[in-house]
């Protein structure tokens, strides 16, 4: 990648549209965009104030009858370096969103000088050029791709810098007194100290716990930003298709009196108070000598493992006969099975019990739901139930929560190099040994924010971008 040329993407959604915007990035962007923008008011483009906007056309004059072209009516945007995203002359061109005019504008400036993007270029040159720490410029991917409320108010105030300002004046602290020890051992032979080792142990404490605060919240973070996997689990026919489409309120799953309609896992997504679910309809569990529907079944085990959330549909009635027993044991067993994972029993079907069959169950099993998914009965109340499970306190204080994996890993190696430290300093180590580990807690900082980075992590970070941005 050359970070020091002019590159060019589509940096709206590709397809037809109404309005398209091709993005322009380096110190030839105004140059090349002039020498192809004819405006109305006869202006130069290398002439005009940052943050303006000039309406023009755009004109391609190396045609081979020799005659200007005319591509399309446009409006062109400056912004000049610094004052651009990417901290270069930045040039947006609005055109109309044809695929065919997008195409020509972009060949036509290739032509002139420019080259194609590659994902995530702009924001890499936004981080290169100082106008972001890394963290931040993830923080953008996260925004484009979140589908929900609690994931974009995430990414908004990682974007703003909450995350990285936290991090930043853990590190500065540290580093004030890392500076203090290596002076230190510049004068062994004196055996002095400039570290107040009483702060120094205060500092390392605090740090501790705010390290401890943030990797805590990557449990929350994680499913939020991902969304939270729900299975509905229990016999054929106990309504859990019906449950599904009951949620989501639309027709997703086959409904039918059949067993075993359902031979496939389907999966939707809700959103519930701002917070992401992604609900999994499983086949119905059963003996059964039926291939296809037995691979099914295989699935919805598979299904189960990875859920964190379980809704379980126990049958109340088989043949006629109400069981309350054997709910009792199939709960028992689910709950053994998977004693990490959050099960809510709900009992379906609601409207077929007396009010003498409901107390009995409310008196043999606690916290039972009772909804008739059908007459859509009870359904907001299992919505609820489903976002009291997902501790919101830290989002509604707008805390910073972490939702990025390698910021995790970074997170859990800096405490355990502080952890050391701390050991280190209660034992009475030397400067020099605690020292190294001082300075590889730092490196860990440094890393989050990008004040410690290599090409491989950036190549791997902003792969993940889409083109244009």
């Amino acid at each position: 990648m050359i970070l020091n040329d002019t590159i060019v993407a589509l940096a709206t959604p590709s397809g037809a549209g109404a309005v398209a915007i091709i993005r322009i990035s380096g110190n030839k962007a105004i140059e090349i965009a002039n020498a192809v923008f004819r405006s109305v008011r006869n202006k130069d483009l290398t002439k005009q104030k940052t943050h303006t906007i000039h309406l023009g056309h755009i004109v391609d004059p190396s045609t081979s009858s020799g005659q200007v072209k005319i591509l399309d009516q446009v409006l062109v945007s400056i912004f000049k370096n610094p004052n651009s995203y990417t901290g270069e002359d930045v040039i947006e061109i609005s055109c109309h969103g044809s695929v065919f005019i997008q195409q020509q504008i972009i060949q036509l400036l290739l032509r002139k000088g420019c080259r194609m993007a590659q994902a995530g270029e702009f924001t890499l040159r936004s981080f290169l050029n100082g106008k972001m720490d890394l963290s931040q410029a993830e923080a953008v991917a996260d925004l484009i791709n979140s589908d929900n409320e609690a994931s974009h108010q995430i990414a908004m105030q990682q974007m703003r810098g909450g995350f990285s300002n936290e991090i930043a004046k853990l590190r500065e602290e540290l580093l004030n007194f890392a500076s203090l020890i290596e002076l230190e051992l510049d004068f062994a032979e004196e055996d002095v100290e400039f570290a107040d080792r009483t702060q120094f142990k205060e500092l390392l404490n605090r740090i501790e716990f705010v390290l401890k605060r943030l990797i805590d919240s990557f449990a929350v973070g994680n499913v939020i930003k991902n969304g939270i996997p729900v299975a509905i689990v229990g016999e054929p026919n106990v309504g859990k298709s019906t449950l599904l489409n009951a949620l989501l309120n639309e027709e997703r799953a086959i409904v039918s009196d059949v067993a075993g309609t359902t031979r496939d896992t389907i999966e939707d997504e809700l959103t519930i108070g701002g917070i992401g679910f992604r609900f999994i309809d499983t086949a119905g569990i059963r003996d059964t000598k039926d291939v296809v529907e037995n691979i099914g079944i295989q699935k919805t085990f598979e299904k189960l493992e990875k859920a964190q959330i379980v809704i379980s549909l126990p049958n109340f009635s088989k043949g006629g006969a109400f069981e309350t027993g054997k709910i009792v044991s199939e709960i028992e067993l689910l709950k053994n099975k998977y004693p990490q994972k959050t099960i809510i029993v709900v009992i379906n079907k609601m409207d077929l019990l007396d009010e003498s069959q409901i107390s009995n169950l409310k008196s043999q099993i606690s916290n039972l739901l009772f909804i008739s998914a059908k007459k859509n009965i009870g359904i907001e109340e299992l919505k609820n139930t489903l976002l009291s499970l997902v501790n919101t306190g830290a989002l509604r204080n707008n805390e910073t929560i972490v939702t990025n994996t390698r910021h995790y890993d970074a997170l859990l190696k800096a405490l355990e190099e502080i952890q050391k430290v701390r050991f280190g300093l209660e034992s009475g180590l030397s400067s020099d040994l605690m020292a190294i580990d001082i300075r590889q807690a730092l490196y860990y900082f440094g890393e989050i924010t990008g004040q410690v980075s290599n090409d491989e992590l950036l190549g791997n970070i902003f792969a993940n971008f889409c083109i244009g941005k």
